[in-house]
């Protein structure tokens, strides 16, 4: 059996594909949460709710319109931030001018009612969503089997984070959101309908936590807690790469996520703990993370 630094490969690069996935929701969840933070200004405790409706959105596609994994890719994160729209419409666009704490406690309510809803439809036990036929088996690197799913998890979430930076930070539109939350008297005067891009931009951040889900639903059972078993994780994420920052949320989801995989292997027992070890250890050092503005 071969072995490297004493331990065995095949279980060394499994435990580092597992940290790559973890790594990649971690990424994508703390990218909804950082943009919408850096754009609006609220604490989106709601996200993990959100993320669980992207995957119920697919396993009730596909249970009673028979709609397919690539229709589900699609389409849930539209219908969720559609959803998240008309919450930000009603709720939240009422509180952008109060404090953080109003933002948190309204969207830490709407996780519970939200969980709470469907946990009454579906109870808590996992319903299974099959992988697609297109993506399934695996390949046989030699040192390890790479499923083939999991490859496309890991390199679909680093297009939409790569996409999602660039677009927030190279383009004219990214500048304008930029600039609105900086000014917003400004960017109105310049013609541009500024509460209307708030929205977007919170319906943005919303699918990309449901984009999240479907991606989540073959490899994790759909069931109404799997959001609330992350979110704690990916807040520690956030708060690590700098709230608001969305390299910082990239960077360090992927990082952290291979971290934890990493500690499975060498002290199983701190696996569970290693992320929030961290996070005080830079807060200690650097209170605004390690990509926030001040770091």
């Amino acid at each position: 059996m071969m072995t490297l630094f004493g331990i065995p490969t095949a279980a060394l690069f499994g435990q580092l594909l597992l940290g790559l996935i973890n790594g990649a929701f971690y990424a994508m969840l703390s990218l909804g949460l950082a943009l919408i933070f850096g754009l609006l200004n609220i604490i989106n405790f709601s996200h993990g709710a959100q993320y669980m409706m992207g995957a119920f959105v697919a396993w009730l596609g596909l249970t009673y319109l028979g709609a397919n994994y690539w229709v589900a890719l699609a389409l849930a994160p539209v219908i969720v931030a559609a959803f998240g729209i008309v919450l930000e419409r009603t709720m939240l666009s009422r509180l952008y001018k109060l404090d953080h704490l109003y933002g948190l406690l309204l969207t830490f309510g709407l996780a519970l009612i939200i969980e709470g809803f469907f946990r009454q439809l579906y109870g808590i036990s996992g319903m299974p969503y099959a992988v697609p036929k297109e993506l399934a088996g695996g390949w046989n690197l030699g040192f390890m089997y790479l499923p083939i799913y999991r490859a496309w998890v890991v390199f679909a979430s680093l297009v939409l984070c790569v996409g999602t930076w660039l677009l927030i930070e190279k383009t004219k539109l990214g500048a304008y959101l930029r600039a609105a939350t900086e000014n917003p008297a400004l960017v109105q005067a310049f013609g541009i309908n500024v509460p209307v891009m708030i929205t977007l931009t919170y319906g943005f951040g919303v699918a990309l936590a449901a984009f999240a889900g479907v991606l989540a639903a073959p490899i994790y059972s759909v069931n109404p807690l799997m959001g609330s078993n992350l979110i704690i994780v990916v807040f520690a994420v956030v708060v690590i790469g700098g709230m608001g920052s969305i390299m910082g949320s990239i960077v360090t989801g992927f990082m952290l996520g291979i971290l934890e995989g990493l500690t499975k292997v060498v002290y199983p027992e701190a696996a569970g703990t290693v992320i929030f070890m961290v996070m005080v250890i830079v807060l200690l050092i650097k209170p605004a993370g390690l990509f926030g503005k001040g770091a």
